[in-house]
Parts: structure tokens; C-alpha cells; sequence
């Protein structure tokens, strides 16, 4: 058998880690784009964050918040990395797209949903990494953004 097909970790249903380091991942995933939410206002949008390592991040905030100068007010910011044990998923599935709107929804805050590299094709710290570039980078250009949104 060559170690190509020979597998070193099988986590079926979920994906299965080949001995040469490929990884399998049995899982689709899903693309949600950025959009507004009808049913509850939430806007979400998408920003590249890290060009040279192919990251963006998703955006929520309520329609409110841009929607006229007199609305405007400051909001709490909740940062959120979705979860998968950093193998699985990413931010623009279904789930997590859904989960934020809700809580934006309901907490009336700007949530930022980091994307970051996964293993094991990028090992640990890589994800880590990934997320405080993605915080820096928010940080630095926040304000740039709420202009271009509103």
C-alpha cells in the first residue's frame, strides 16, 4: 500500500488523516455569502484581512447602525472563531453565519468572525496566529470600515 492511501488517523464521519499528511475531509462545506438578514436586519459583510494567506473575516452589525446619522451609536464588539478543533469548518458556513446573526440580533453588538488556516496542513500555532493577524488587522482598519459600510 502506498502512503498515499495509507491512513494514519480515521475520525470517520468526519475526515481521515493520511500518513503523507493529506488530509480528507468528509464533511461539505458550505459557502453562505455575506448578505441582510430580513427577518432580523443584521448586515453582514466580508473583508479580506490577509491577502497573502488567502484570509477574510465576516462582518455583523445591525442595520441600525448605519442606517442614518441620528441612529448612530457605539457597540460592544464580540470576536468569535468557530469552532471544528481547527480542522474543521470555516466562517462562511451556514451554522456559524445563522448562530451570529442571532446573537447580533439580540445582543444589538458588531460581531467579527475570524477565518484562519486549519490544520493539519497548517499545524498549531498557525491558527492562533491567523486570529491575532485577523485582530490587528480589524483594529487598524475599523473605523476605515464603518465609514465605507455607512
Amino acid at each position: 500500500m502506498d502512503s498515499d492511501s495509507e491512513i494514519e488517523y480515521d475520525y470517520y464521519p468526519r475526515f481521515r488523516v493520511y500518513k503523507n499528511g493529506r488530509i480528507e475531509r468528509l464533511v461539505a462545506e458550505t459557502f453562505v455569502p455575506p448578505s441582510l438578514n430580513p427577518e432580523n436586519g443584521i448586515v453582514s459583510k466580508d473583508a479580506v484581512s490577509s491577502p497573502e494567506k488567502n484570509l477574510s473575516l465576516r462582518i455583523y452589525f445591525p442595520h441600525t447602525a448605519v442606517a442614518g446619522e441620528e441612529n448612530k451609536k457605539k457597540l460592544p464588539l464580540l470576536v468569535y472563531f468557530h469552532g471544528g478543533g481547527f480542522i474543521m469548518g470555516t466562517t462562511f458556513s451556514p451554522i456559524h453565519h445563522t448562530f451570529l446573526t442571532s446573537v447580533v440580533s439580540a445582543a444589538d453588538c458588531i460581531a467579527v468572525s475570524v477565518d484562519y488556516r486549519r490544520a493539519p496542513e497548517h499545524p498549531i500555532p498557525i491558527a492562533y496566529e491567523d486570529s491575532w493577524d485577523a485582530m490587528e488587522w480589524y483594529s487598524d482598519t475599523s473605523l476605515e470600515l464603518v465609514r465605507k459600510i455607512g
